[in-house]
């Protein structure tokens, strides 16, 4: 899509839905661009010796749990990173994508970074609304 605000050219990417995107504009916003961030991480070979032996018993594997929280926290701040670097008030619509892989985790974190360009052309400034039709 193109717009005329979206970055420094007006030209963007998204993974926005129509809807999604007319809701956006409507409120003042515009999209900047498709931001990402990704962390492979490893607890490496002692902590991936005490999480097998930990895992067979019953309970919470701590290990494991840690490494996929420094693993989103890293991918997430990636994606901010980005995000900031274009200009962007935030960023939407992230979606993660967790692939475990024994003692190793990759994560990716994808969304569109967003700017408030001001309220144009009627735009309403309301809470948006969704509206199912009735008819089958």
């Amino acid at each position: 899509m193109a717009a005329t605000s979206g970055g420094s050219s007006g030209v963007f990417t998204s993974d926005l839905s129509t809807s999604d995107f007319w809701m956006l504009l409507d409120k003042g916003y515009m999209p900047v661009g498709l931001v990402l961030g990704n962390s492979v991480y490893s607890m490496g070979v002692v902590g991936g010796l005490g999480s097998a032996v930990k895992g067979m018993s019953k309970g919470e594997v701590p290990q494991i749990t840690e490494l996929m929280y420094n693993a989103r926290e890293l991918a997430l701040g990636r994606m901010k990173d980005e995000a900031e670097k274009l200009g962007a008030d935030g960023v939407i619509e992230v979606k993660l994508n967790v692939v475990p892989m024994g003692s190793w985790m990759e994560i990716t974190a994808i969304g569109t970074a967003i700017k408030f360009v001001g309220i144009k052309g009627g735009g309403s400034g309301n809470k948006p609304t969704i509206v199912l039709p009735l008819d089958k």
